[in-house]
């Protein structure tokens, strides 16, 4: 694998991921359990579609074949997608949903922290825009993820087993693909290893202000950065892609 290859993969493997985990924020809209939520989710959604159209944008530039960030979107198969497996999962209900907002988010506003100093110019300026939104993002979640744990005995209840359920999952964050290990030797990309302890301060939040018991087992679900996927991408796809598949080529 060279250079422009590996970039390319690890520019799907960010774009892919706020994708996918935008669309799946998405679907709150209209349902959120108030207003102000239901809000706040749906601007969360918008922010990471946006970081998608940057990620994949350059990812089709670097790629030189033609493609933007919409027919990487819309015209790509589920074995093609290189997104982390976390963002695939079911909503599940609203406490499940903050539970992977905040286990992604913390992982993402480390991750854009450190490629802020990208030794590739064109990702430190897409991570630096994007670190301002991820910010606010982490901010809320984890606020919301406290305060729903210190709650009553259901919410804390629920806290419990969405992070029971999602913490598998993480794993895959800071576990290098090809990409990432033919990248962090140029200074372009930094090895997810280096992220993991940081990250486990900042989840340690849970523990120390919610009350909840962290999972301590050390087995990750992998698959997603090379194209293995759960089959609940299958289902965002059909949902997110059937316009353009159905109409090709299709404009406003």
């Amino acid at each position: 694998m060279n250079r422009e290859e590996a970039l390319f993969r690890f520019l799907l493997q960010l774009g892919d991921t706020t994708l996918i985990m935008g669309h799946r924020v998405s679907e709150w809209c209209g349902h959120g359990p108030v207003l102000e939520e239901d809000i706040a989710l749906a601007n969360i959604a918008l922010d990471l579609i946006g970081q998608t159209r940057l990620w994949l944008g350059l990812a089709g530039e670097v790629e030189g074949r033609g493609r933007d960030a919409d027919a990487l979107a819309y015209l790509r198969d589920a074995f093609e997608f290189r997104n982390l497996l976390i963002a695939e999962r079911p909503n599940g209900d609203f406490g499940h949903t903050i539970m992977r907002q905040f286990l992604y988010d913390a992982w993402s506003a480390l991750t854009l922290q450190r490629l802020q100093a990208s030794s590739d110019r064109r990702i430190a300026d897409i991570a630096r825009k994007a670190g301002k939104e991820v910010a606010y993002h982490l901010e809320r979640s984890a606020d919301l993820c406290v305060r729903l744990a210190d709650g009553t005995e259901e919410s804390h209840d629920r806290m419990q087993a969405a992070l029971n359920l999602l913490w598998p999952y993480t794993g895959e964050m800071f576990t290098p693909g090809d990409p990432e290990r033919e990248l962090a030797e140029t200074g372009a990309v930094p090895n997810p290893t280096e992220l993991r302890d940081e990250w486990l301060t900042i989840t340690e939040r849970l523990r120390t202000e919610g009350g909840l018991a962290m999972p301590d087992g050390g087995f990750a679900h992998l698959g997603g950065k090379s194209g293995r996927h759960s089959e609940h991408l299958g289902y965002v796809l059909a949902e997110m892609q059937w316009l353009q598949r159905a109409y090709p080529g299709a404009e406003w």
